[in-house]
């Protein structure tokens, strides 16, 4: 049995590590904020109709919001929301804040409730409405 000798300028491939880091990096620009607030949304609907409807804000950041909808939105949907912000933040008062946002992500309904996680990308203006 004779051995072969390697080549002089072989180079070793290197050895990947698949180990995930110690810690989560959230790639976001903006801090959410783990706020449940609640919102009304409003907006066109793929075939044409518009929906209205009650959601509940799982998080909030100063770009977009996350929440869940029971109407079948598309990436790409225009909508206006409608947030409540708590009376403590407001000086005791009913306050709503108005928004426009598109919606950039959508997640599989739950099979449970049946709804759609949407997240949303906010424009640049909103305005503070009165009271519901």
């Amino acid at each position: 049995m004779t051995k072969t000798a390697a080549k002089p300028n072989a180079r070793k491939k290197p050895v990947r590590k698949s180990a995930k880091p110690p810690v989560d990096i959230d790639r976001r620009r903006e801090w959410r904020f783990n706020l449940p607030l609640p919102a009304v949304v409003e907006g066109p609907l793929p075939h044409g109709s518009r929906f209205k409807e009650q959601a509940l804000l799982e998080n909030i950041s100063s770009t977009g919001a996350y929440f869940c909808l029971n109407s079948g939105v598309v990436v790409g949907t225009k909508l206006n929301l409608w947030i409540d912000v708590p009376k403590e933040a407001a000086a005791g008062r009913n306050v709503r804040i108005q928004i426009g946002g598109l919606t950039i992500r959508l997640e599989k309904p739950d099979i449970k409730g049946k709804r759609q996680g949407v997240a949303v990308r906010f424009s640049k203006g909103f305005k503070f409405v009165g009271s519901k």
